[in-house]
């Protein structure tokens, strides 16, 4: 298939947004079902959080290198290579299970080796929507990609205790297989064009090591965007606390139902589609910043605290379902922001640094939330515990009501984090401050940066 005739545009980025419905579905079920066989083998919630903390890390700290790179290589390439690490960690994952040879440290292991290439995968894909669709759709792309994240939540936890049911975790595992294999395909059949460069990206050439560094130089010296990371600083290490210990929390609670488990990431999954839905049609507010920081405040506040007071599955659904509401307008408002001041030639590198800055909290409070709740909240709420008499009528008694103590404080922290940021004019007026980048005449040559595919 030439170039020429190979879907572009908006019906380039919805065959690519259909496999990653497929894809995320493959992976969420993979997920789903990892949870269940972990929590079943150790039992503790440490276990659980180094699972998502090797998946996560590289993410995070290989970052500024893989922006380098993708602002170098074709990124319709760096996207492939992403799907296919994951979907080469899932097959090992396949294999050591089938042979009755998967211990947990497997699960580290696949984690950290799926996450490094993951970490090319946010800057090829922002910037490339940045280069296929005009401004005015970016609010509804981001809203889509959620959409079908949260798509995929909603039938994962359905179909893999289905499936899990019915063929165990190899049936499971073998659909994420075929998934991740289609999403492959899909890249295939459609056109991704390159950048143009620019005079920021003429600038930023050089080194990879300069290459490297230069989202950083680049957000550094426009307080803004510094700004708007900061926040997001504040509240990914309070959220990842609360989504790393949902899953610990509800088992604890629920004699360790699969099912009711499933009940609560469904009910998550649909707040995210109802959220994405909303935001694609609504297109996000015209001031783009209150977008981030009121989604920010309502995620804390109406899902992460909720969450983490309830006691009853109604509760936790309704929790969850907010949670993912307000989280999908937040970050389609945040997106906004950054690809329409940022220029498309350089989005590789500013928003790997981005994403570094934003997230490097996540692995951190990956690692202390699973001990901070066994050997900390639980104890403290055991009917014995030192808190289970002050505490215990709102939380109830037991290793739930300890972890969810402990998610319904950085729910706190994290509300009182996002209403900070009103407080400083140039995160407030962040988007009259900075200039769009299609309204700066930089471009110095027509020339691509690489040839398209």
């Amino acid at each position: 298939m030439t170039t020429h005739t190979r879907p572009t545009g908006m019906q380039a980025f919805t065959w690519i947004w259909l496999g990653q419905v497929i894809s995320l579905l493959g992976s969420a079920m993979t997920g789903f079902a990892l949870s269940i066989w972990a929590w079943n083998i150790t039992g503790e919630a440490t276990a659980l959080a180094l699972v998502g903390f090797f998946n996560f890390m590289p993410i995070v700290l290989f970052s500024p290198i893989a922006g380098a790179l993708v602002d170098r290589w074709n990124r319709k390439l760096v996207m492939m290579m992403s799907d296919l690490a994951a979907g080469l960690s899932t097959v090992v994952i396949f294999l050591l299970f089938n042979a009755d040879q998967l211990q947990i440290w497997h699960l580290y292991l696949a984690g950290l080796f799926s996450g490094t290439f993951q970490s090319f995968q946010f800057p090829a894909y922002s910037a490339s929507i940045s280069l296929m669709l005009p401004k005015e759709q970016y609010a509804r792309a981001s809203g889509m990609l959620s959409l079908a994240e949260s798509a995929s939540g909603i039938f994962a936890p359905t179909l893999a205790a289905m499936l899990l049911g019915i063929v165990g975790i190899r049936g499971v595992l073998l659909f994420d297989i075929f998934s991740f294999t289609f999403a492959i395909s899909v890249l295939l059949m459609v056109h991704i064009p390159q950048p143009n460069i620019t005079q920021a990206g003429k600038q930023a050439q050089g080194s990879l090591l300069k290459e490297s560094v230069y989202g950083f130089r680049y957000i550094i010296a426009r307080p803004s965007l510094l700004g708007l990371q900061m926040m997001f600083f504040m509240a990914n290490l309070f959220g990842t606390v609360g989504g790393i210990l949902l899953v610990p929390m509800v088992l604890a609670r629920t004699d360790s139902s699969e099912q009711l488990l499933g009940f609560v990431q469904s009910a998550g999954a649909i707040g995210g589609v109802v959220g994405a839905l909303f935001i694609s049609i609504w297109g996000g507010p015209k001031q783009r910043v209150l977008g981030v920081l009121l989604g920010m405040f309502a995620t804390s506040l109406l899902g992460q605290m909720v969450l983490g007071v309830g006691q009853h599955i109604l509760i936790w659904m309704i929790g969850a379902f907010n949670v993912s509401f307000f989280i999908n307008i937040l970050n389609a408002s945040n997106q906004a922001i950054w690809q329409a001041k940022v220029a498309p030639d350089v989005q590789g590198r500013v928003f790997a640094t981005r994403r570094l800055i934003a997230q490097i909290t996540a692995p951190i409070a990956m690692l202390i939330s699973g001990p901070l709740a066994d050997t900390i909240f639980i104890p403290a709420m055991m009917p014995d515990g030192a808190l289970a008499g002050i505490l215990g009528g709102i939380f109830g008694i037991g290793a739930g009501a300890g972890i969810g103590l402990l998610i319904f404080i950085a729910g706190a922290l994290g509300a009182i984090a996002s209403l900070s940021g009103f407080l400083f004019p140039f995160i407030r007026h962040a988007e009259r401050i900075l200039p769009d980048h299609d309204t700066i005449p930089s471009i110095v040559d027509d020339i691509p940066a690489q040839a398209p595919a």
